[in-house]
């Protein structure tokens, strides 16, 4: 007679989960990830400031974090399955950016770096994501606007993109390992992302009254935060005269440029919406936020704050 092995559906169940039951902690928010950094030179360029270091990369790093947590808000909502890819893989194209950017900004001067509750096993890049108050955070107000329709989405990701590309493409050249590298490998990326948002922009606005209306709109309401993107903060232009950064007025041109371009493809003028004033002069660079970053910080570091020892 043969045997035969009888099992339960507890066995079956401790079987398919088994790989996953080891005495392996790995903490909720990355902890059991490499070093972002590791294989890069991150020796301070001679000349230049530290802190001066940290404060551009996290002006850079929180661009790109806060700008993917308003894109990945799109997944499962875009039009179709399609876009909805393409728009998750922006924001996470965008995410990995934010985290080297925040990694670098840690590495260069430590002091940026919150201080945890005790007993959180964080990494710095986290810390700088999780722990921060939206008054420390120093991205560009452009990109915490709340989302819109999806002609917002185009808009948004054509704008952004356009910008940061000019940046990057010449942050190739910064004396800074680090940022060089960040830079090397997103102009790859945020070209991707500018002909992505692109395509859509001549689509909707040769589309249907209604597309067409809508991409309109969308343009007008973003474009107050346009000229914003072009100013210089103090921090840009120390970054920019030790040669690890880039003056963002002296992109403009370039920026301007290539959104003619798209405009004239697509047959819309440009917005006359006037430009949004700061808060007595102050903008997002100076840690000046609107309502909806402070609502999107709240979602966003809702579980590393209640369980800053989480383990999984």
């Amino acid at each position: 007679m043969t045997d035969h092995v009888h099992t339960t559906d507890e066995d079956e169940h401790e079987s398919a989960y088994s790989g996953l039951l080891v005495n392996d902690a790995h903490w909720a928010f990355g902890t059991d990830f490499e070093d972002p950094l590791a294989g890069v030179d991150t020796t301070i360029p001679e000349g230049v400031d530290a802190p001066a270091l940290a404060a551009y990369a996290l002006m850079l790093g929180d661009d790109a974090l806060v700008m993917s947590h308003r894109i990945s808000e799109w997944t499962s909502n875009a039009p179709d399955l399609e876009d909805d890819i393409a728009l998750s893989n922006i924001a996470l194209d965008l995410l990995g950016q934010a985290r080297l950017l925040l990694a670098r900004a840690a590495k260069a001067d430590a002091s940026v770096v919150p201080d945890l509750p005790e007993g959180s096993p964080a990494p710095p890049e986290d810390a700088l994501a999780f722990f921060r108050e939206a008054h420390d955070f120093r991205n560009v107000r452009f990109a915490e606007l709340a989302n819109g329709d999806f002609a917002d989405a185009t808009v948004r990701v054509l704008l952004f993109s356009i910008w940061r590309l000019a940046t990057f493409e010449r942050l190739r050249s910064s004396r800074d390992h680090v940022l060089a590298a960040v830079a090397a490998k997103g102009v790859k990326e945020l070209a991707y992302h500018r002909d992505y948002a692109a395509r859509w922009f001549v689509t909707l606005a040769q589309g249907t009254e209604e597309s067409r209306r809508r991409l309109v709109a969308a343009l007008d309401a973003l474009w107050p935060l346009w000229p914003e993107l072009f100013d210089t903060h103090a921090v840009e232009a120390a970054a920019a005269a030790a040669g690890v950064g880039v003056d963002p007025a002296s992109v403009r041109e370039a920026a301007e440029a290539t959104l003619d371009q798209v405009l004239a493809a697509a047959d819309v003028p440009r917005s006359e919406a006037p430009r949004r004033a700061g808060v007595l002069g102050r903008t997002g660079r100076d840690g000046m936020h609107g309502e909806p970053l402070s609502r999107m910080l709240a979602e966003m570091q809702s579980v590393a704050r209640a369980h800053p020892r989480g383990q999984w």
